[in-house]
Formats: structure tokens, sequence, C-alpha cells
């Protein structure tokens, strides 16, 4: 099978679903004349015209309010946020027009618009470039997010999120980009929102993770091979809603339970997935839950401290065998 990178995987997905529903359009800074900070938009406004690829003024807050409107006009747009930390600017248009306004309008209204948010640590870009926020989406009602951690699950959930007639969130972590996957070619891929994937059979411990950390999670479960435990990987891929299903059956077979993400540790996806499985599979546990994220600081932005930072393989070996 081919392999194309994660930037080249979401293209696609923006280009299928351009030529296939002309409701579809993307704005955002930067998208039509540099193509992405990532070259994720590249070629479209060649091909879409610059109506379809629209550059924006330097504001958030008009970037997404003009999406709000434009989905309730029928639209379906695609707003990129160049980074996942700008949209502190905008919190008001998202958390309280477009994850509410289907329910204030009793379904009458809907928004079917996505917002791309590239997140995560990548190269000292330091403080307000580099975070990973997708917990704060997830105790606001009405939204739905996604974070992809390969190529074909980036094009898959992408596709599924224009289609989908709810506001999405979706989290493309900024080192992702150039990493390559396999993604078959000229056939239709579509990730279902709210499933989550079991990404490697194992008995003795069950490892949830997402996005980036994903990798770690299979670094770690390598290192915890040689020694003759066998983890078990769940790719969450959305975050809201969580597939709470496949987390529950997967521990009620290990009766362990590991949770990896970048974002920090307190307050983060994990602490959610830590309480549901605390209140609805405790008695499935044989240990307690283990936890691992980020430390809660800022992102430095010096390279050997943005490294201290970072959550790692190691700590993830370690809570395993600590809880063995």
């Amino acid at each position: 099978m081919r392999k194309i990178t994660f930037s080249q995987a979401t293209l696609e997905a923006m280009q299928e679903e351009m030529r296939r529903d002309e409701n579809v359009f993307i704005l955002g800074e930067d998208i039509a004349r540099q193509g992405g900070i990532f070259g994720q938009f590249k070629g479209l406004p060649q091909e879409f015209g610059f109506d379809r690829v629209r550059d924006t003024p330097i504001s958030e807050t008009a970037i997404i309010g003009a999406a709000i409107g434009a989905a309730l006009a029928g639209m379906r747009p695609v707003a990129d946020m160049h980074f996942a930390d700008f949209m502190g600017v905008c919190m008001d248009e998202i958390f309280n027009q477009m994850a509410k306004i289907r329910y204030m309008f009793g379904g009458q209204a809907t928004v079917p618009m996505v917002i791309r948010a590239p997140d995560g640590l990548v190269r000292s870009a330091a403080a307000q470039h580099s975070q990973s926020i997708e917990a704060w989406f997830l105790h606001i009602p009405g939204i739905k997010v996604v974070a992809p951690s390969n190529a074909y699950d980036a094009k898959g959930l992408l596709k599924a999120a224009i289609r989908d007639d709810n506001p999405i969130i979706y989290f493309e972590n900024k080192d992702l980009f150039r990493q390559e996957g396999e993604v078959p070619e000229d056939e239709e891929i579509l990730v279902p929102i709210g499933k989550a994937k079991v990404a490697k059979e194992g008995k003795d411990v069950t490892i949830v993770s997402y996005s980036i950390m994903m990798q770690n999670a299979f670094e770690a479960a390598d290192e915890l091979a040689k020694e003759g435990i066998n983890a078990e990987i769940i790719d969450l891929r959305t975050i809201s809603p969580i597939d709470k299903e496949t987390i529950l059956n997967s521990v009620a077979k290990t009766k362990r339970l590991l949770i990896a993400h970048e974002a920090v540790k307190i307050g983060g996806v994990g602490a959610e997935i830590a309480a549901i499985v605390a209140e609805e599979g405790l008695d499935y546990l044989d240990a307690p839950i283990v936890r691992v994220g980020a430390k809660y600081t800022p992102v430095p932005f010096s390279p050997t401290l943005e490294e201290a930072y970072r959550p790692k393989t190691e700590e993830i070996v370690k809570g395993i065998k600590e809880m063995l």
C-alpha cells in the first residue's frame, strides 16, 4: 500500500470533500497564498478558486464568527486556526454560539462546521504555540472533538467531520504532519466519529492514548514485551464523545489501565477516562489507574526544558511495571 504524509492525507480529504460537495469551503490565515504553514492546503485555491479557499484577516473571532454564519446559511465551512492556541481568542464564538445553537433552537438549525487546530510540541514553539488544549472542549456539550494519530485516520476523520451536521474540532498534532502512513488510493475512507480503535491486542494492561502519544504507547509496548508483558493499546481517535464501551471492555480483560497524552496531566482527558473507569468499571481493576501527561507549567522555549516537559515512553513503562 502507498505511504503518504499526514499532511497529504488531510489535503486529499479536503480535495475529495470539496469535489463532492460545493458547499464545502475553507477560510483562515495564509491558506490561499501560502498553502497553510504545514502545506496542508497547497494547490486547493488553484483547483477550487479563491472564493472557496479564502484568506482572512488576522482575527480568529472573525474567522469562527463567519464560519458559524456560513454554516447556519447551509454551507459546510472548514476554519483553520493556524495554531490551536489561538482558539482562546474566539472562545465566545466557540462555546457560547457554535456549541449551543442547535440545542437552543431545538434542532431547527444546525452548525455543520469543522475547526482545524494544529496543536502539540514542536521545535521550541514555546508557551503560546505548543499547547495541547483538547480537554477544554471535552467540558463543553454540543461539540465533537477528534484527534487522529496517523495518516489513515487523519483522512478518514476529516472527511467524516466535514459530513457531520455538528460542529467538530479537529486537532492535528504539528509533529505528525511530516510523518508517513499507509493510506489506500482510490478508496473512500470514512473513520466513524465516536468510535475508538483497539490498535494492538493484549492481555496484561490497557494503554489508552491518542494523537502523537500513540507512538510512545507502541514504543512502551515493545519495551514491555521484552519482559513478557503484553499490553493492549486503544487509540481514542475521538475525544468527545469518548467511546466508553471499548475502554471498559479492554479494562475488563486486562484488569489494569494507563492513560497517556501529551497535554498537561492535571485536568486532562486522562482524568475523565480514569473517572469513567472508576465509576463504571472499578470492580475490573487489580491495580490503581496510572496517568501520564505533561508537567503542570507553561510550555518552555528552551529545547532542554521542553524535553523535560514532554511526557515520555519511559514514564509509561515505569507506570505499568509499578502496576504489575
